[in-house]
């Protein structure tokens, strides 16, 4: 019997959200999971090497080589991917429409700032909210990182599932055709593989 690729990213083990489904902290949750995935053969697991460099910086103490051997490092064959014209359309402009907002919210606190009297808290108060506008504004529901286009060209290059808990990631995946696992199914999966 054929196994099934999953590639999987480092929100499935570091999101508290997401790693609930395996493990209390990003450590535990990882090596809970390693378990598991060693012990059944109907799935195969794939990282890109980015983004399992990005997963160890998250776990403390470092984890053998020995336990980590279920997870096969393989970069995407970049220069042979093939991704449709339309997909970098929709991502140019959407980058687009980000910095438009982005622009408008930094527009927003600069008039409130204006406004408001030489307050050193309310700066603050302002600064804090303005970064946290701003990043939802740019970063949320888009490719924002090398890792995640790696991603999804592993997993188109595997014809593999895409475990994530990445909306934006799972929102660019679907546009390629990408099958897509939230952490409570490939939890799911993973023990029913067992």
């Amino acid at each position: 019997m054929k196994s099934t690729p999953v590639v999987l990213d480092t929100s499935i083990f570091v999101n508290p959200d997401s790693r609930r489904f395996f493990g209390r902290n990003p450590r535990h949750a990882l090596l809970s999971f390693l378990k598991t995935a060693d012990a059944q053969k109907k799935l195969n697991y794939y990282m890109p090497p980015s983004v399992f460099e990005e997963l160890m910086k998250f776990i403390e103490p470092p984890l053998t080589p020995e336990e980590l051997v279920p997870i096969r490092k393989k970069p995407p064959s970049t220069y042979q991917s093939a991704l449709p014209a339309l997909f970098f359309y929709e991502l140019v402009e959407s980058l687009r429409l980000r910095v438009n907002k982005g622009l408008r919210i930094a527009e927003k606190y600069t008039r409130k700032g204006l406004k408001a009297e030489s307050d050193r808290k309310k700066e603050e108060y302002l600064i804090k909210h303005l970064r946290e506008e701003y990043r939802v504004a740019l970063r949320e529901g888009i490719l924002d990182s090398k890792e995640d286009f790696d991603l999804i060209l592993l997993a188109k290059e595997l014809n593999a599932l895409l475990a994530t808990s990445d909306h934006g990631l799972m929102e660019w995946a679907h546009k390629l055709g990408i099958v897509c696992l939230g952490p409570e199914e490939l939890h799911a999966r993973v023990e029913k593989a067992k």
